[in-house]
């Protein structure tokens, strides 16, 4: 199941997944998130926020993630990546070859000091 949430009114998207990722989450994440870029233009920032990157469920659910990437990352500014999760300290540097966005870690207790940077122009 992957949570999200769009703040508005900072062009800031909050994603948090829970447990191991399917399909369906990026069908319904772009649901949600591309009537806003219609009207627009981009997100300001996309907070990954999860203490531990739970995975995918199958498959199905890795392609879906790499085709939303793919298909998204172009309308996103920042990405601030809150998480303990092992990977997360090498994320910024293998993601940085994928995506046009900036890319930082936090330690998953630090939401508010991602959230201040992804507000930042």
């Amino acid at each position: 199941m992957l949570n999200s949430e769009l703040l508005k009114e900072d062009g800031i998207l909050i994603v948090s997944p829970e447990e191991a990722l399917q399909a369906s989450d990026f069908e319904q994440l772009a649901s949600s998130i591309d009537p806003f870029l219609e009207d627009n233009g981009s997100l300001n920032g996309l907070m990954i926020y999860t203490e531990s990157f739970p995975g995918w469920d199958n498959f199905a659910g890795l392609v879906s993630h790499i085709k939303f990437v793919k298909n998204h990352h172009k309308y996103i500014k920042k990405i601030a990546a809150v998480t303990d999760s092992g990977i997360a300290s090498i994320f910024p540097k293998i993601a940085s070859h994928f995506v046009d966005a900036e890319i930082k870690h936090f330690d998953f207790v630090d939401k508010a000091e991602a959230m201040a940077w992804l507000k930042e122009a």
